[in-house]
C-alpha cells in the first residue's frame, strides 16, 4: 500500500502535464491495488507472498490498537475505529444478542458525544479503545467461566438483570446457562419460531428450569423473553 501511495503521489506531480484529472489517476491506483490482491478470482494473502510474518491486526489486539492510537491523522483513527468496532459487534449480533446490544449502546453513546462536540478527537479514540477491549473481555470471560461461545450468549440472557446476577451469583448462573442449551437444544425445530404453540411450549420450559433454579420470579418474565430471542439467533444453527 505505500509503494501505491507513493506512486499516487509521482504521479500527481505530473498531472498538470497530462490530460488525467486527480479523480482518473484515483481510479487508476483503486485498479492497481485490485489487481495486486487479487488473481483469477482469489484472494491472494500479500504478507504470505512477500515473504513477511502475518502482522496480529484484529480489532482486540493491543499491539493493532497501539498503533491506532499513534496514527498522525486523529480523525482517521477515530473514523478506522468506529467501523472496526461497528464490524466487530454486527458478527456478535448474529450469536449473542445481549453483548452485541450492550455494546452498540456504549457505542453509539461514545460516538453522538463526539459527533456533538462533547468530546475532542483524541478523547473519543480513547473511548473506543477502551471499547474494543472490554470486547475482548467479554470475550474471554466464556473462557474462565468455563462456557462455551453458545453457553455465554444463553448465560448473558439470563444474567443481563444485575439485581439477578446479585442474587444468584456466577455458579448458579452457569448451571442454568447449560440447562437452557441442553433443553432448547432438544426443543427448537426448523419452523418452531413461526408456531406460536411450539414458541409457547419453550417459553413454559425456559420458565420451569429458571423456578427449578431459584431465579428471582419478578424477573423471569423478561429473562424469559430474552433467552426465546437469544434462541432464535442460534436456532438456524443448531436444526
Amino acid at each position: 500500500m505505500s509503494f501505491f501511495q507513493a506512486l499516487q503521489a509521482a504521479l500527481a506531480k505530473q498531472t498538470s502535464s497530462t490530460s488525467k484529472t486527480p479523480e482518473q489517476i484515483d481510479a487508476a491506483i483503486r485498479q492497481l491495488v485490485s489487481k495486486a490482491i487479487t488473481t483469477d478470482g482469489q484472494v491472494i494473502d500479500v504478507f504470505t507472498a512477500a515473504g513477511l510474518p502475518k502482522p496480529d491486526i484484529s480489532i482486540l489486539s493491543d499491539q493493532f490498537l497501539a498503533e491506532v492510537r499513534g496514527l498522525k491523522h486523529r480523525n482517521v483513527a477515530a473514523e478506522l475505529l468506529e467501523k472496526l468496532l461497528k464490524d466487530e459487534l454486527k458478527v456478535r449480533a448474529k450469536r449473542n444478542l445481549v453483548q452485541s446490544q450492550v455494546f452498540s449502546e456504549k457505542l453509539k453513546k461514545a460516538l453522538n458525544a463526539y459527533h456533538n462536540r462533547a468530546i475532542t478527537t483524541a478523547e473519543v479514540i480513547e473511548e473506543l479503545i477502551s471499547l474494543a477491549k472490554e470486547l475482548d473481555a467479554a470475550t474471554k470471560r466464556g473462557e474462565s467461566l468455563g462456557l462455551s461461545d453458545d453457553e455465554v450468549a444463553f448465560y448473558d440472557a439470563h444474567a443481563a438483570n444485575d439485581s439477578a446476577v446479585a442474587a444468584m451469583g456466577d455458579a448458579k448462573l452457569k448451571l442454568i446457562a447449560a440447562e437452557l442449551i441442553t433443553q432448547v437444544k432438544k426443543s427448537v425445530s426448523i419452523d418452531w419460531t413461526l408456531r406460536e404453540g411450539a414458541r409457547a411450549k419453550i417459553r413454559v420450559m425456559v420458565k420451569r428450569i429458571l423456578n427449578r433454579f431459584g431465579y428471582p420470579p419478578d424477573l423471569q418474565d423478561e429473562a424469559v423473553k430474552t433467552v426465546l430471542a437469544q434462541a432464535e439467533l442460534l436456532c438456524a444453527q443448531w436444526v
